[in-house]
């Protein structure tokens, strides 16, 4: 019998973790220098349905094997004592395979070997057959170690397709959320023609700012989505002071000030984690780094992270966007002015985080330009 070919024949690889049909026998992994101990091996489990042993006499090919085919194989079975490479030695290979981390392996010691099976066990035997094998023994151990196998991958295959229908589900409400979002910031762009864009521009920018912060990925995104929102209180403010060309009266700033709170009211309450952000972006992306701004005179980090990144984005659009009562900065001038006012107006990790992406944002700014 030459090495690693099967009782029942060669057997066709499959690539790792692919499925593996009820129907379809698994596969019982012996391996022993000796022919005539992996003979007699088989010929013990060939009664055991759903079982197709496969026999190796070298370890190193008994390995390759398995690689191979971790979706396929429901039990191994190794000796202890081979050349090359030792019962303990190719338990521990195994284990390291991605996927055979719960497949059962047997080793087949003396009965005398107490310390070598405590040592098996420690580094992931499940079971031992002891010398000489009685195949009764190894037909039973086999047959309740297959179903064990079987049963957690059965419980594996629901998880994932669990996991795949609740995926979709998020997917989907995350969708609808999106939309919901896009379809609140259409009626705001009925206000002013340029919110649409404007809004494109902040959420760019915010994205940046929040990576460079080392932010994580989805965070990021939540964020960079929830700052569409930041102005959403403005559809309470007049026409004719949204629109005003020229500075604005005393009263006039005043009631346009009140834009932030009513974005926090309007967003307020929402079981959305994205629209309570929402609206503590609304309610803080006026406030300055140095107590002066509104609506609460808050002062460093007492203003939520989440409004101390879109304050910068959101100044910085204003200042390169042309609007009805001032022209649009150069964008040089425009990081020049944040450069100044860290520390004032704004948090200076933020404004470093925004200069740092300096590149990407005047990308952003250009493309949203064309």
């Amino acid at each position: 019998m030459q090495s690693g070919l099967a009782v029942s024949g060669s057997e066709p690889a499959l690539s790792e973790g692919s499925a593996r049909p009820d129907t379809e026998p698994m596969l019982a992994l012996i391996l022993d220098d000796s022919e005539m101990n992996n003979l007699l091996l088989a010929r013990a489990l060939a009664p055991v349905q759903g079982c197709r042993p496969v026999e190796f006499t070298e370890p190193e090919a008994a390995l390759a094997f398995l690689r191979a085919n971790v979706a396929r194989i429901g039990i191994a079975i190794t000796d202890y004592d081979m050349p090359g490479m030792t019962g303990l030695e190719f338990i521990a290979a195994a284990r390291a395979v991605e996927g055979f981390r719960h497949v059962p392996i047997v080793m087949v010691t003396s009965l005398d070997q107490q310390s070598l099976r405590r040592e098996a066990l420690g580094i992931g035997a499940t079971d031992f057959l002891g010398k000489p094998c009685d195949p009764v023994e190894i037909r039973a151990r086999v047959t309740n170690l297959l179903a064990l196998s079987r049963a957690y991958r059965q419980e594996q295959e629901r998880t994932e397709v669990l996991a795949r229908e609740v995926a979709a589900a998020i997917a989907a409400c995350e969708a609808r959320e999106r939309e919901i979002i896009a379809l609140l910031m259409r009626a705001a762009e009925h206000r002013d023609t340029d919110t649409g864009d404007h809004i494109a521009r902040v959420a760019a920018y915010v994205e940046i700012v929040a990576r460079n912060l080392g932010m994580e990925r989805e965070a990021c995104a939540r964020l960079s989505l929830a700052s569409t929102m930041h102005d959403v209180g403005k559809i309470g403010v007049s026409d004719t002071i949204l629109l005003k060309r020229g500075p604005l009266s005393e009263d006039e700033r005043r009631e346009m000030e009140k834009h932030a709170e009513r974005g926090r009211r309007i967003l307020q309450g929402s079981g959305s984690e994205v629209v309570q952000l929402a609206a503590e972006i609304a309610a803080s992306h006026h406030e300055r780094w140095d107590g002066t701004g509104y609506p609460a005179g808050l002062t460093g980090d007492a203003i939520p992270l989440s409004g101390r990144i879109v304050a910068v984005a959101d100044v910085f659009d204003a200042l390169v966007s042309e609007r009805p009562y001032k022209r649009a900065w150069p964008l040089d001038e425009a990081g020049e002015f944040l450069r100044e006012q860290a520390g004032r107006h704004f948090d200076p990790a933020c404004v470093a985080a925004f200069l740092a992406g300096w590149d990407d944002v005047t990308r952003h700014a250009r493309g949203f330009a064309a």
